[in-house]
């Protein structure tokens, strides 16, 4: 057993769901505030609830995890009669009996989230029971070392639906749903072979530090989770335009669109979580139940290595193992990483582990190195290793796109979208971007900031001049069609009818929108 060491966990995967809490003594007058006194209307409330939630209950509805794990089959049929448009009175009783430290406020705004998890998404929610029996258990654990609140479990459901595996459209990763800085911060190791946010251990540690900075900071529940959706600064500028005001509620419409959703939904899940049973909700399991066990691996191995020498498929591996961006582990002595393995293979795996780590080892790790993960052949995009790098800053000026920015500064330009959340290319004057560079030539790349566009172009050994074909005569059997801030290829084509963009990308020697940058004239073919 060279290879590895018994790591002493051992947890069911699936058990029972947890037992619902006690009593509590608030007042009907503590948790009743009425919708008519802020003002909502439908439209907003099913805007939010079409965009905050479906995307990633899908999501995870999706995923090989689920799909393999519970039983779909189209021919079943949940008859189940449930309870709809119960009155208010209900609602408000029960948010006043369960035992909670978050405030459990009730609105229209509640309502409508508790409707969507109670009558629309049923099945869905039905599954994030039976997941809960796995995650929640390690969600308080976590929670009570930092003595917080354990209803603070139910934000996961907010977050991801309680995917380890989820992705944001802004980049947001794992069960936590932590972006690419934030991660960091919270010392979360984010490189090309693994991603922490995606460990359901390291991920709620390092959510349950962050939501504690943030009570620290604001003293109230309500605004530390409406702060760790949309960010501390967003909470302010609410506070601050409200007139100063501290409650959730009076600076709702302050905040950002998703951010009045968030602590309404976090109501309705807690309600929905431990109500499931009066609404005939009932678990879903899977078909096995399973029982997982973790050993640590001290030397580079390959999910295929496992799944070539133990009868376990490669999906399973990474649904056990999510942190793993590569199918590799990318252990050391001086190092080692955590395996999650179902327990009827675990002993097979201590019996064979010589056999594993020796299979093909010069197919996966030729000369015992790990294999640069440029040339792998995953879809899963992989930034480059900041470890060791320099961060600087640079503001955008007039004239700036992303491929200048990127060629000044030496660095992938899907490096810089990622570091920087940055969609379809749009960028701002004015806006301040994260750039990590080699530290030794830290002090070069600041002062990039402060050079003329001339000198930037020169820096890299190109003209100042924005391209040699805008000086070219323009042909008179073509329409041109000049770039403004923030167009697509997508965007241009839908101006002319019968256009496609990869019509235009042809035409212009263009592979992607990458190639765009403000002032650019594009040759358009004249239809008719």
């Amino acid at each position: 057993m060279k290879y590895i060491t018994i790591y002493i966990i051992s947890i069911l995967f699936f058990t029972n769901v947890l037992a619902q809490e006690a009593d509590t003594a608030l007042t009907l007058d503590d948790l009743k505030l009425e919708a008519d006194t802020i003002g909502f209307n439908e439209l907003d409330i099913d805007d939010m609830l079409n965009n905050v939630f479906s995307e990633k209950m899908d999501s995870m509805m999706s995923s090989w995890d689920i799909q393999n794990r519970f039983n779909f089959d189209n021919s079943e049929v949940r008859t189940l009669n449930f309870p709809k448009d119960l009155p208010d009175s209900v609602y408000i009783k029960r948010l006043k009996e369960i035992e909670q430290v978050v405030d459990l406020s009730y609105n229209k705004v509640v309502n409508n989230y508790i409707k969507m998890y109670t009558e629309k998404r049923r099945d869905l929610v039905e599954v994030m029971l039976g997941l809960s029996a796995y995650y929640f258990p390690i969600f308080e654990e976590t929670l009570d070392k930092y003595d917080m609140p354990l209803e603070i479990k139910y934000l996961a459901i907010i977050e991801s639906a309680l995917n380890p595996t989820a992705r944001s459209r802004v980049g947001a990763n794992g069960l936590w749903q932590f972006m690419y800085g934030t991660a960091r911060n919270m010392k979360l190791e984010i490189t090309s072979f693994v991603d922490e946010r995606r460990d359901p251990i390291k991920a709620t540690d390092a959510a349950a530090r962050y939501l504690s900075k943030l009570h620290d900071i604001y003293g109230d529940w309500h605004l530390a989770i409406a702060a760790y959706n949309c960010g501390p600064g967003n909470v302010n500028r609410a506070i601050r335009r409200s007139g100063g005001k501290r409650n959730y509620w009076e600076i709702y419409y302050r905040l950002p669109r998703e951010t009045r959703g968030y602590v309404p939904a976090f109501i309705a899940a807690t309600y929905t979580f431990e109500y499931y049973k009066e609404h005939n909700l009932v678990p879903r399991y899977p078909e096995i139940e399973l029982s997982v066990d973790t050993v640590m691996v001290n030397d580079y191995l390959h999910f295929d290595q496992v799944s070539a020498k133990l009868d376990i498929e490669k999906e399973q591996l990474r649904a056990l193992n999510p942190m793993y961006r590569r199918d590799v582990i990318p252990a050391k002595e001086s190092k080692p990483y955590p395996l999650v393995l179902p327990n009827d293979v675990i002993l097979d795996f201590v019996d064979l582990d010589t056999s594993i780590f020796a299979f093909e080892r010069d197919k996966y790790f030729p000369d015992n190195t790990l294999m640069d993960p440029t040339t792998s052949n995953s879809s899963y995009f992989t930034p480059v290793d900041i470890k060791g790098k320099a961060k600087v800053v640079y503001t955008v000026k007039a004239g700036d796109n992303v491929g200048f920015i990127s060629s000044w500064f030496h660095v992938r330009a899907s490096d810089l979208r990622y570091w920087n959340n940055i969609r379809r290319d749009m960028i701002r004057v004015g806006q301040k971007l994260a750039i990590y560079v080699p530290e030794k030539e830290k002090e070069k790349y600041e002062q990039v900031t402060n050079m003329s566009f001339a000198q930037k172009q020169a820096s890299i050994g190109k003209s100042s001049t924005t391209t040699t074909r805008e000086t070219k005569p323009l042909d008179p059997n073509y329409e041109y069609y000049t770039v403004r801030k923030g167009d697509t290829l997508w965007d241009i084509a839908q101006k002319y009818a019968g256009i496609s963009a990869d019509e235009i990308m042809r035409l212009n020697e263009l592979k992607n929108d990458r190639g765009l940058y403000i002032g650019q004239k594009l040759k358009i073919k004249r239809k008719g």
